[in-house]
């Protein structure tokens, strides 16, 4: 599975637990991990460069120096030698508000989410989805951006404004600047591959939804 960039700062401050002013001050000191940035200036992380930046982050836990802990991520990375795979809980009764007007994107999506272990709520309409998000908090939503005449975006907004809840936005149609403007953690263009849909969601779900009320969210550039 090709390790193209997804994820914001926002999303990578949520998976980490660690500041995006700390990661941005990383980035210009050390240059070794460097995300790809938007045409709007907006920094995307590809899932090996989150687990880099998770590699940094334990070995601080550790009593490393930030430093050091650099020194040894180059060495790892000149060496070929793989970083430790990191174990993401399951879903755990997790429920993600899946937005989908596809009835057949839809049932994909619902079939390989369940498999994981999460509870899926279809949702159809972004006028429904705003109110089941009242109704029942969910810990991630996935929102396809062409929902109720191309309303994907501003419901995008709508739910970063008034839940502390990750988005994923998808779409035929290339819109990731866009889609992080509105507020989205990540984006994906669809067609979904089934591996690649659920490595998303595992990430954004793997710690934020148990450390929500510690984790810092900065989704700025």
């Amino acid at each position: 599975m090709p390790d193209h960039p997804v994820y914001s700062i926002g999303a990578v401050v949520r998976m980490l637990g660690i500041p995006a002013a700390t990661i941005r001050t990383w980035e210009e000191r050390y240059g070794v991990v460097v995300p790809e940035r938007s045409p709007g200036g907006h920094r995307l992380y590809s899932r090996l460069q989150v687990e880099q930046l998770r590699f940094v982050g334990d070995r601080l836990s550790d009593g490393t120096s930030v430093g050091d802990a650099y020194r040894l991520l180059q060495g790892r990375l000149a060496s070929g030698v793989p970083l430790e795979s990191v174990k993401i809980p399951g879903g755990g009764g997790l429920l993600i508000l899946l937005a989908e007007q596809d009835p057949f994107a839809a049932d994909f999506s619902d079939y390989f989410l369940r498999t994981e272990g999460y509870g899926v709520t279809v949702i159809s309409t972004a006028e429904q989805a705003l109110a089941e998000a009242v109704r029942k908090t969910p810990d991630l939503v996935v929102i396809d951006l062409m929902i109720s005449g191309a309303q994907g975006l501003r419901l995008c907004a709508q739910l970063r404004r008034h839940f502390d809840v990750p988005v994923l936005a998808i779409s035929t149609l290339d819109l990731r600047d866009e889609a992080l403007e509105a507020g989205a953690a990540a984006f994906l263009k669809k067609p979904l591959e089934p591996l690649r849909l659920v490595s998303v969601v595992r990430d954004l779900l793997g710690q934020s939804a148990y450390l929500r009320s510690s984790a810092v969210v900065d989704s700025g550039p």
